[in-house]
């Protein structure tokens, strides 16, 4: 299937190693790079789209632990896939409405629970163990953020769940094992009742949710769409990222499809990792806008504008 859906590669964590102990290595190193401590953070968000290391527990919080930002805020984003392009949103909230807040640490994160989760067989995409983080720093010149919109429709949220586990379906002694995620273009079809003109719809809806919230974000940061040079959605495969490429009439090389290949699909993290890597090519120019955009399980579209 690697080799069928396009991929080079993917990147699996050796067993013991946790979504917080990745997101807390990447946190590291980015207050490093940026030449700060984690003492002048005044907020940590943390993107996810599995399951952290426990339940009942607060994967930010111990992330904003070990990182050793002990002052700041910590927040949890969870909206699967679209967690690392949301989050920017609650970082600006945030900025908005603490006036004291002044350095923002966002880390998003991927861990999968092989238990619950198969590699191959549970996404649309080869799933990869990493993390990514960026300073976000108020009024800063380079990578300015502009605007983050998000269109949510709660009426799919049923189609992709896990079937055991849960309060509707707790784990008990004795009980049969909760099971895996299955294949989620199955689970949309049995959740559309095998009904091919409601598959298609579906397809189509997703396809004009995907470019209506471009636009939005476009319009709320006064860009006119044309301007936005370069797209980054999530790590997909090489042939869904044609069709991407295509769909938005930008050249594949002013995507994320080469670095899709070669790292395979982080959940919410893809397009952070694309842009952290497309950085360090010099694949942009001052003053380019890049778009991250994503799509998530509930479901969500999200897009972020970015001024490199």
């Amino acid at each position: 299937k690697v080799r069928q859906w396009g991929y080079r590669t993917f990147f699996r964590a050796a067993d013991g190693v946790g979504l917080t102990d990745l997101a807390t290595a990447a946190g590291q190193r980015a207050l490093a790079q940026a030449g700060l401590t984690a003492g002048q953070i005044d907020l940590v968000v943390l993107a996810m789209a599995d399951i952290p290391e426990h339940l009942y527990w607060d994967p930010a919080a111990a992330t904003q632990a070990k990182v050793g930002a002990h002052h700041a805020e910590a927040v949890l984003v969870n909206q699967a896939c679209s967690s690392g392009v949301a989050a920017f949103d609650t970082v600006a909230g945030k900025l908005a409405t603490r006036p004291g807040y002044r350095l923002a640490l966002l880390v998003a994160a991927n861990r999968v629970c092989e238990e619950y989760w198969n590699r191959m067989e549970s996404s649309t995409a080869v799933m990869s163990d990493g993390a990514v983080a960026v300073v976000l720093v108020r009024g800063h010149h380079a990578c300015e953020w502009l605007a983050t919109e998000i269109i949510s429709d709660g009426r799919y949220a049923d189609f992709f769940y896990l079937p055991g586990g849960g309060a509707a379906r707790p784990f008990s002694a004795g009980s049969p094992a909760p099971g895996q995620i299955g294949d989620p273009a199955a689970l949309m079809e049995e959740f559309l009742g095998h009904n091919v003109r409601e598959l298609v719809k579906f397809a189509r809806y997703t396809r004009d949710n995907t470019r209506a919230v471009l636009e939005q974000a476009c319009q709320r940061a006064g860009t006119p769409r044309d301007a936005v040079r370069h797209i980054l959605h999530m790590n997909g495969t090489a042939k869904a990222l044609r069709d991407f490429a295509r769909e938005f009439s930008v050249p594949l090389e002013n995507t994320n499809a080469d670095i899709a290949r070669d790292y395979g699909h982080f959940g919410g993290a893809d397009q952070l990792l694309s842009l952290g890597k497309m950085l360090d090519q010099g694949r942009f120019q001052t003053g380019d806008v890049v778009a991250l955009s994503s799509t998530g399980n509930g479901m969500h579209w999200a897009c972020t504008l970015l001024r490199v």
